[in-house]
C-alpha cells in the first residue's frame, strides 16, 4: 500500500462514535463502511431494517449499532437518542444524510410530495441536531456533518423543491457552525454532485447529468475533509466554476442549464413543459 493510501486509513476516526442517518444504502452506507475502516464505531439508522442489516454486515470492527427508525417522526428520534445515551453516553459525530429526491416541475409536484421532501431533507435534520446537541457536547471533538447537494448550489429546472431543500441545509449548516462555535461543536457541510445511488440516477438524468460519482468516492472525500477539519466539501472542476459564475454571471448559468436565456417575455405556456413529470422518492 502506498503512503497516500496508508494516510487515508491511518485511523483518523479511530474510536469515534458516529451516528449516520439514511445508512441503508447509497452515500449513507458508503459513509458507514468507510468510517468503520477508519476505526470508528457506527450507529446506522434508516427506515428499512433489511437494508440496515446489509450495511451492518459490511462494517469492519466491533461495537456498531443499528436501529430502524424514521427521523421525521419525533418518537423515533427520541428512541434513537435514548439508545445512544444508554449504549454510548455521548456522541462524537452526527451525520445528517437521510434525504429524498423529487424531480419534476413545481406545478406537477403534489403538495404531499413537497411536504415529504422538506420534512425529510430540512425539518428532520434540524430537529435531530437540536435533540442531539447535549449528547454531542460530551463527545470528543464533536462535529455535525450535513449532506447537501450541488443542486442546492446550482439549482436546476425540474428540481425546484429539491434544490430549495438543499440550499436550506447549506444555510442551516453555516448558521449552526457559527452558533455552536462557542460550544466546541464543529459543523461540516458537504455538497456532492450527482451520485450513483439507488433510484437517484434515473431522477438526475432529467438534469442532463451523465457523469455520476460513486458513493464510495463521495464518502472518502467527506471523511478526508472531516479529518482536515474543513467547514465545506465541494467537488472539484466544472461545478466550482459554475458556482462562481452563478454569483457573477447568473445569466450564463441560466442558459447552460435550460438551453435558453431566462426572459420575462418568454412565450406563455412554454414554462413547465420542458420536463415531463417524473417523480422518484429515494433515500441518498
Amino acid at each position: 500500500m502506498s503512503s497516500a493510501s496508508r494516510w487515508k486509513f491511518d485511523m483518523p476516526l479511530k474510536g469515534k462514535r458516529i451516528l449516520i442517518t439514511g445508512a441503508g444504502s447509497g452515500i449513507g452506507r458508503a459513509l458507514a463502511i468507510d468510517a468503520s475502516r477508519r476505526g470508528a464505531r457506527i450507529c446506522i439508522c434508516g427506515r428499512r431494517q433489511d437494508k440496515l442489516h446489509e450495511t451492518m454486515e459490511r462494517l469492519l470492527g466491533a461495537g456498531h449499532i443499528e436501529l430502524a427508525a424514521d427521523i421525521t417522526v419525533d418518537v423515533d428520534r427520541i428512541r434513537l437518542l435514548q439508545l445512544l445515551v444508554r449504549k454510548w453516553d455521548g456522541l462524537d459525530m452526527l451525520v445528517n444524510n437521510a434525504g429524498l429526491i423529487t424531480s419534476g416541475t413545481l406545478e406537477q409536484t403534489s403538495t404531499a410530495q413537497i411536504e415529504a421532501l422538506l420534512t425529510t431533507n430540512v425539518l428532520a435534520p434540524m430537529l435531530l441536531t437540536r435533540q442531539f446537541i447535549p449528547l454531542l457536547q460530551v463527545g470528543a471533538i464533536p462535529r455535525v456533518v450535513n449532506i447537501g447537494s450541488m443542486f442546492g448550489e446550482i439549482p436546476f429546472p425540474g428540481f425546484a423543491a429539491y434544490s430549495a431543500s438543499k440550499a436550506a441545509i447549506k444555510g442551516f449548516s453555516i448558521a449552526l457552525r457559527r452558533e455552536l462555535s462557542g460550544n466546541g461543536i464543529a459543523v461540516t457541510y458537504a455538497a456532492p454532485r450527482a451520485t450513483d445511488t439507488d433510484g437517484a440516477a434515473m431522477a438526475l438524468e432529467k438534469a442532463g447529468n451523465r457523469k455520476l460519482d460513486s458513493p464510495d468516492r463521495v464518502a472518502a472525500q467527506i471523511w478526508d475533509a472531516v479529518h482536515l477539519g474543513k467547514n465545506h466539501v465541494y467537488p472539484s472542476g466544472l461545478e466550482r466554476l459554475f458556482m462562481l459564475l452563478q454569483s457573477i454571471a447568473p445569466g450564463f448559468v441560466d442558459r447552460a442549464v435550460t438551453g435558453k436565456p431566462t426572459k420575462a417575455t418568454q412565450t406563455p405556456g412554454t414554462q413547465g413543459q420542458q420536463i415531463q413529470k417524473e417523480t422518484a422518492h429515494v433515500q441518498h
